[in-house]
This record gives C-alpha cells, structure tokens and sequence, in this order.
C-alpha cells in the first residue's frame, strides 16, 4: 500500500497536533476488507512509544527513535490491509514513584541525580534512605536483586500522566488512526506503570509484585495468544520491550513463542553512562532467539 498524502517522513519527530480527522477520512478509502474477515490474524504491538522516549528533547529519549518510529509508521501504512489489530501500551507516571529522584536521600538529604543506580547494600548502610514507604522501600531493593537480578535504576521524571511526554508521537498516532478506519477496528491502548510501589517495564507485570495490585495481565496474554502473528516494535528495547518479551517467553507455550515476530529495526536501547544496554539486551534476545523467538526487520514481508 502507498503511503498516504498527509504522512510526511521529514515530521515523524516532530510535535504538532495529529490530523485525526483527516487520517481517519484517508484511511476510509484505502480499500482495505474489515479486520473481521482476515484468515491469517496479525497483531502489531507498539511498546511506549511515546513523546518522552522518542522525541529528541524528550524527559528519557532513546537514541534511534525517531528512525525507529518511522520504520514503524511506514510498517504500519505498508501492510494496514494485512494487520489485524494494533495494541500501543503507554507508560504512565505519577510524581512520586520509587524510581523517581523524589523518593531517596542520602546521608545529607541530597536526592539522586538521574542514572544513579541503588544497591540493596547501599540502601542496608543508610547511604540511600526512601522517604517514602519505608519499610517497604528496603524490601523492594532486596527482592528487585534476589527475583529480578537486577538493581534499582533512578530515572529522570518521564511520562507523567497529564503532560505532553504521556502522549504517542503525533505522527504514529495517525497512522493508528489511519489503520483503525481502513480495517474498520478499535485500536487497543494499555496503560502501565502508575503504581508507585513499583518499577513496570514488562507492559505484562511489575518487576517486583505489589500485593494489592493484579500480578499479571493474564486478559492481554489471553488476546495475544488468539493471534496467529504477534508483531513488536517499539521503546526502549533494553528495557520495556526487553522484558515485555521476557514476560511473553516465561509464559507463552512454544508454540506461541513461535509466533512472534521482534522488529529489530524499530527499537533501541536507553544510553547510560556507564551501563551498555545494548549489549545487556542483545544477550537476552539472542537467548531467547534460541529458544525460538523470531527476529524481523520492518522491511522483510509478514510471516
């Protein structure tokens, strides 16, 4: 399929208000059959890819974002008559959050800067002390290293519900729009991540379970599983995508396993200064591609 005239390449990394109504009326014509009708059922996942982690003055942007979120988009317009359904998962952050600089001091009273990693042991000595949820603050850097093997990473202020950085690049929001009117379907829209007790990479479950909340989205696993294909694109690979697909690997029969499809081409990793992300994830995945997970580019046909 041909792009439609309103897409525009040069302004996927761009911020303006989307043309909805406009990808709407264009994507009423394109000619394609309801999404009902398809025999092969195709589902493209689109992980965070929000304003925050893609925009180039974004609270967390992802280095490759933007050309990653084209590829997505041209994806998307080249094959609308052939996926089923697009689901886009928003991360979704509230002021205070475990992860926030907001919720530690050190022994001066100093908050972390951005990229601080704490340690269980450092929490144990004082030098980090949660001003928030105490005795439950020093059980969650303990069992964050014991179950997720893995330390606790202080992030800079990202996604927060109500502001701009929440929101899906303009651009891909068309295309959503667009491809929801050609194949006469709801987009699905998951958002994670609002529990402050928590971090919430995988959009499938926290790293560290919180007793009041659901431990596992079991109703989106179930609405995966139902397609025969499962596309993933999306930011940043090195983490909500990485584990969004560990989820999908612990809990998924091989089978379904065998019907993923990772757009290598439309993800990237977070820059840290001293942590190499990249390869961190390019160890998980070439893992989990030898237990049968498919790697893809944008570029390469369905199937």
């Amino acid at each position: 399929m041909a792009y439609p005239g309103f897409y525009a390449a040069e302004r996927v990394g761009e911020l303006y208000t989307p043309q909805s109504s406009q990808a709407i009326q264009v994507g009423r014509s394109a000619g394609c059959a309801p999404a009902q009708q398809d025999r092969q059922r195709i589902i493209l996942l689109l992980v965070d890819m929000q304003v925050d982690f893609v925009h180039p003055e974004g609270a967390l942007s992802v280095p490759g974002a933007v050309e990653d979120t084209r590829r997505t988009i041209e994806f998307i317009y080249r094959y609308a008559c052939k996926i089923t359904s697009i689901a886009a998962s928003l991360d979704s952050h509230l002021p205070l959050q475990i992860f926030s600089p907001s919720w530690w001091t050190d022994e001066k009273g100093e908050h972390p800067p951005p990229y601080t990693v704490i340690s269980a042991e450092e929490v144990s000595a004082g030098h980090w002390r949660p001003l928030y949820e105490i005795d439950w603050s020093k059980r969650y850097v303990q069992q964050l290293e014991a179950q997720s093997r893995k330390q606790l990473m202080i992030w800079p202020y990202h996604t927060l519900i109500g502001t701009p950085g929440h929101n899906l690049m303009p651009a891909l929001y068309e295309a959503i729009a667009f491809h929801a009117s050609a194949r006469q379907t709801q987009p699905i829209f998951l958002q994670k991540g609002d529990e402050p007790l928590t971090e919430h990479y995988s959009i499938l479950e926290p790293e560290v379970k919180v007793p009041r909340k659901a431990i596992l989205n079991t109703d989106f696993l179930s609405v995966l599983a139902s397609y025969d294909l499962i596309y993933i694109a999306g930011q940043a690979k090195s983490h909500c995508v990485l584990e969004s697909v560990s989820s999908m690997m612990n809990y998924f029969s091989k089978d379904i396993v065998a019907r993923i499809r990772v757009l290598d081409d439309a993800m990237s990793s977070v820059a840290h200064p001293t942590i190499d992300f990249e390869a961190l994830s390019e160890q998980a995945f070439a893992r989990y591609s030898a237990q049968g997970l498919t790697r893809r580019k944008t570029t390469d046909p369905l199937g």
